[in-house]
């Protein structure tokens, strides 16, 4: 599955599949074949970090 390009977009929709669907961020990306690093970086570039507690980016 591709994840969306735009910093913003992918936010909502990283945040939206770890409220429905996934335990963590590890699993998320496991499941979409995505690297982490690479999400967290992409995501890091708008301030935002994920919070391993309330497991969504913030």
């Amino acid at each position: 599955m591709n994840i969306p390009t735009d910093p913003a977009i992918l936010l909502s929709f990283i945040n939206t599949k770890l409220r429905d669907e996934f335990p963590d961020l590890d699993e998320l990306c496991k499941s979409l074949c995505t690297d982490r690093e690479a999400v967290e970086n992409k995501l890091a570039a708008i301030n935002y970090f994920y919070d391993r507690q309330k497991n969504r980016f913030i």
